[in-house]
C-alpha cells in the first residue's frame, strides 16, 4: 500500500503515524534505534503491511495485469492505485469532504514530529502537503501524476502512460481486488496493534 493507505491503517495515532510514513526512509533494525517507541512501532507495522500486501492473493493477481511489461515494478505501481481505490472507498471515506479533513489531520500530525523525519522525507514533505499527494489519489489526474512520479523515480522503469492505460482498463477489477485485501488488511492490522 502507498502513503494514503499507510496513514488509514495507523488509526489517528501520531506516532505510529509518522513512523508508517517514514518507514521507507529508514533502513533496517539498526536504523530504527535513534527513533522514540511509538515511532518505531509505526515503521515496524509498516514492515508488517507491506509483507502482508506483497503475499495477499488479491494482490498477486492485480499485478498479473502490469508485470509483462513493469516486471518487478508491478508492486510499486498497484501499491499506489490501491490509494486511489481507498480515497474512493465511502466506507472509510463518505465523501471528499471527509477524505480533505482526513489528509489535512494527517499533515498536521505528522509534522508534529518533523524532528524525526529523514532528510528525503524531510525534503519533500512540503511538497506532498502543499500539493496534497493524500487527497489527490481520489481522482484520474491524481493517479497519472503519481505513476508519473514512480516513473521519475524509479530508474529502469519504462514510461508510466501504459501502466495508466491499464489501469482505466482493468479498473473494475483492480478494484475488486482492492477491496478483497482491504477487508483482510484492516483485521490484520487491528489484530496486530492488540498484541
Amino acid at each position: 500500500m502507498n502513503y494514503l493507505a499507510h496513514a488509514f491503517l495507523s488509526f489517528g495515532d501520531t506516532d505510529l503515524l509518522t513512523g508508517n510514513m517514514i518507514a521507507d526512509h529508514v533502513k533496517g533494525i539498526k536504523g530504527m534505534e535513534a527513533y522514540p517507541e511509538g515511532i518505531r512501532e509505526g515503521m515496524i507495522l509498516h514492515r508488517k503491511i507491506d509483507a502482508f500486501t506483497d503475499s495477499h492473493p488479491a494482490v498477486q493477481r492485480a499485478k498479473i495485469w502490469f508485470r509483462p511489461v513493469y516486471h518487478l515494478y508491478a508492486g510499486p505501481i498497484t501499491d499506489s492505485l490501491f490509494d486511489h481505490f481507498l480515497a474512493n472507498d465511502p466506507r472509510h471515506f463518505e465523501s471528499a469532504d471527509a477524505l480533505m479533513q482526513f489528509t489535512q489531520r494527517t499533515y498536521e500530525q505528522v509534522a508534529t514530529n518533523e524532528a524525526y523525519f529523514p532528510e528525503q522525507f524531510a525534503a519533500y514533505f512540503p511538497h506532498m502537503r502543499t500539493h496534497n499527494w493524500l487527497y489527490n489519489y481520489r481522482n484520474l489526474q491524481g493517479m497519472r501524476r503519481s505513476l508519473e512520479g514512480l516513473e521519475r523515480k524509479a530508474k529502469h522503469m519504462p514510461p508510466a502512460q501504459e501502466a495508466y492505460e491499464i489501469f482505466i482498463g482493468y479498473y473494475y477489477q483492480l478494484n475488486q481486488c482492492y477491496f478483497e485485501l482491504m477487508d483482510d488488511l484492516i483485521l490484520y492490522v487491528k489484530a496486530e496493534l492488540k498484541s
